[in-house]
């Protein structure tokens, strides 16, 4: 693998004019399209870009670094190129890019905290699919390490309603694979550089300080070893589960599958769940491997299979992780300041922290609202029902974190991941949960149908309403909006899901839209 560092020739700005796009509003994952809105809408991909670096305080950006890195996905490449040329025109005075681009959302925001850049920006779909005919995705994170807030997101819109022109050097190339800086004389700016760094390292030694590497290199590769399948799914995680689960800590290379990034994810949806990873879930069901996990396109979801592929759902994981805690050294060190859960995660966690006297938070979903209450000093661990599960070490989720907790518990515990898991439903009780997808359905239909169901539910006839199915009947105890009011800075979110609580003969079942 090659170092080098290098200095190249002057390079011009060029103020390129664009018309302004109405629907470049990111979500709380960034702005997600169709690869082809972004390839076939002059400027698209640009606009956005130059409205991100916008939203920068120029007095920051000579001095300020921004870190860049994608999951790999089609299209990634050629972004990276427009964000190298766009942020060098705009005075942005250092770039950190993983080697090809590649660097998963739990390592960017990993070397955004250890570096003290001022923001970054990932390319990825976070789970969708990628190729040609998949998604696309751009998304700004701050210097936290977490995803820009609302006022942060809403300026970037905002400018891009309005943008008329850019700026860019289009002359500036620069080569992803080869590890080193790269210096480029920038017109009216200072020099710019452009550093190309092992994607894995600044995260691997961050686990290093969290986890007790040795324990767990005992567990996967002593005398007494566990057996592990590892699906990266053709995702970004793939290199991270070599360099650290395989050649650090032990384990065979064979118990790590899908690990080369692909454009397209070898063809598949890099969902980490029982319907798209239902490869790992037959070979787990052989009994061969005593843990499974998968892992999403840009890294920061997981699922945990135990032998015979039972399988841990995500609220019960965040819980477990919750009640054995203290099998993690990071938290032996720095305590545990509280406990959160996204709102349509199941209630399993409030039982750990009733039963442990913890704090625990319900939040709208969207990390930055966990982001928040860590940056505050009031939350360590957090989880939401979309596979997603972290702590306070980073501001994002982090699947392969969440797997490493897993595996520090079964070494602390020496127990398999099915009796852990019934322990747990003896001791602090069993909450059941679903999930249900639905893909791809016409946004009009979808809601409309919201909007008939806020109709319903503005009817005060509707509390108290019956409704049967097989030999059971549910009433209705309550139905309303989700509003969360954030106890560090006081904003209000609302509208986001709909809760409707029954009573049943066994308690209150609730259903989340």
């Amino acid at each position: 693998m090659e170092n080098t560092d290098r200095c190249c020739n002057m390079v011009k700005i060029t103020v390129i004019k664009t018309k302004p796009y109405t629907d470049q509003k990111p979500g709380t994952s960034g702005l997600r399209k169709r690869v082809t809105v972004f390839q076939q809408n002059q400027h698209y991909a640009e606009n956005f870009i130059q409205s991100i670096i916008s939203t920068i305080d120029p007095a920051q950006r000579q001095e300020g670094t921004l870190v860049v890195g994608g999951d790999g996905r089609f299209f990634m490449k050629d972004a990276i190129q427009l964000i190298i040329q766009i942020a060098a025109a705009n005075g942005i005075g250092r770039l950190v890019i993983g080697q090809n681009g590649i660097m998963s959302t739990p390592a960017v925001s990993c070397v955004i905290r250890k570096i003290k850049a001022i923001g970054g920006i990932i390319l990825t779909a976070s789970h969708n699919p990628g190729g040609p005919n998949g998604d696309f995705g751009i998304k700004f994170n701050i210097s936290s390490g977490g995803p820009a807030p609302e006022g942060i997101t809403d300026k970037i819109f905002q400018i891009s309603k309005s943008l008329q022109e850019y700026h860019i050097c289009p002359e500036l190339k620069v080569d992803l694979s080869i590890i080193g800086k790269q210096t480029f004389e920038v017109d009216t700016f200072k020099p710019f550089t452009v550093e190309i760094v092992d994607s894995v390292e600044s995260y691997a030694e961050m686990l290093r300080d969290i986890f007790d590497f040795a324990a767990l290199k005992a567990l996967l590769s002593g005398p007494n070893h566990i057996n592990v399948r590892l699906d990266a799914m053709h995702g970004v995680v793939g290199p991270y589960v070599k360099k650290i689960v395989c050649e650090e800590l032990g384990s065979p290379a064979n118990s790590a599958v899908n690990c080369v990034p692909s454009e397209d994810f070898g063809g598949h949806h890099p969902d980490p769940n029982l319907t798209y990873a239902a490869d790992l879930v037959n070979t787990m069901k052989g009994g061969e491997y005593d843990l499974g996990a998968a892992f999403d396109g840009d890294g920061d979801r997981n699922m945990v299979l135990g032998k015979h592929g039972f399988f841990v759902n995500p609220s019960d994981s965040v819980a477990v992780i919750g009640a054995n805690i203290t099998s993690i050294p990071y938290f032996q060190k720095t305590g545990v300041k509280g406990l959160a859960r996204s709102m349509p995660t199941s209630g399993a966690l409030d039982n750990v922290a009733k039963a442990l006297k913890m704090p625990l938070y319900e939040t709208p979903t969207g990390w930055k609202f966990f982001g928040n209450l860590m940056d505050a000093g009031k939350l360590s661990l957090c989880g939401e029902e979309s596979f997603g599960t972290g702590s306070d070490h980073i501001r994002e989720k982090d699947g392969l974190w969440a797997v490493l907790a897993w595996l520090s518990i079964l070494a602390t515990r020496k127990q398999s991941v099915e009796d852990i898991m019934k322990d747990h439903w003896q001791k602090f009780g069993r909450n059941f949960f679903t999930r249900y997808d639905y893909e791809e359905v016409d946004s009009d239909a979808a809601n409309k149908m919201i909007d008939h169901l806020q109709t319903t539910m503005s009817d005060k006839a509707f509390l108290g309403q019956k409704f049967s199915s097989g030999d059971k009947t549910y009433q209705v105890e309550k139905a309303d909006n989700f509003e969360y009011t954030d106890p560090v800075d006081g904003s209000v979110s609302k509208g986001q899901v709909i809760p409707i609580v029954f009573l049943s003969f066994c308690g209150s079942l609730i259903v989340h839209l």
